[in-house]
């Protein structure tokens, strides 16, 4: 199974960019996107065989998350309880047989961090929330998380420390979830990948001289680790300033 995570920073952009060629070619069996940027009825996708679920945000323009899959979930849900930011559109659950899967597009604290306080909130809320869910069965969340958790996940660590998504706080919040029993997937394939990124600012030449930062993850309860079979970063796929990250099981 090959599951698929990209944050697209406005989907209808992005399919005038080649989102349909690398849709169809990468194959997923289930793709999420994160910060689709639309309103319900301003894109139809023909994506034959997939089933498609969507999490609007209610400010135009903002935000939201979608999910396609080919695997026809037993439920899927909206949000988290009473996380404020349902009315953004960042979360959606799909419940399958083996496990769940939680589509994420984390808040980001803002570059004056002025959000960090919620933000720190929200981690707690997520994380609470998927002990939840993993007493249950396992759980694979994939997405925005907003956060280099550590210092071999951004370019430049030592200029970027405590600025927004790097902040000591976000990252102890990352570790706090991984020491729940979970596992960042990717690097549990590649401890010690250095230059892998998932995300570059738009500045220029930044991309080509991949001065980037690893925000887009796929975290897996720790007991699925047998079921892992790679996990990989497409780094050549243009049409974002994010570029695809893949998850493929036994």
């Amino acid at each position: 199974m090959k599951l698929v995570s990209w944050n697209v920073n406005g989907l209808r952009a992005c399919v005038q960019k080649g989102f349909i060629d690398y849709f169809n070619e990468v194959n997923a069996d289930i793709f999420c996107l994160q910060e689709t940027k639309l309103q319900e009825g301003q894109i139809e996708l023909n994506l034959d065989g997939y089933s498609q679920y969507w999490n609007y945000a209610l400010k135009k323009g903002y935000s939201g998350t979608a999910v396609f899959t080919k695997v026809k979930p037993l439920s899927v849900k909206y949000g988290v309880g009473e996380i404020e930011t349902e009315d953004e559109g960042r979360i959606i659950t799909l419940e399958f047989e083996d496990f769940y899967l939680v589509n994420v597009y984390t808040p980001n604290a803002k570059r004056d961090l002025t959000r960090l306080p919620y933000r720190i909130e929200w981690e707690d809320d997520m994380r609470a929330y998927l002990k939840e869910l993993d007493s249950v069965k396992p759980v694979i969340m994939c997405g925005d998380l907003n956060v280099a958790h550590e210092e071999i996940d951004l370019k430049n660590a030592k200029s970027n420390r405590g600025n927004s998504g790097f902040t000591t706080e976000e990252r102890g919040k990352m570790t706090d979830l991984l020491a729940e029993g979970f596992v960042d997937t990717f690097r549990y394939f590649y401890p010690d990948r250095e230059d892998a990124y998932s995300w570059w600012s738009y500045m220029n030449k930044v991309r080509e001289r991949n001065i980037g930062w690893r925000i887009d993850y796929f975290i897996a309860s720790e007991r699925l680790a047998p079921m892992l079979k790679d996990a990989s970063i497409d780094t050549h796929v243009l049409g974002s300033d994010h570029c695809p990250v893949i998850l493929e099981l036994q």
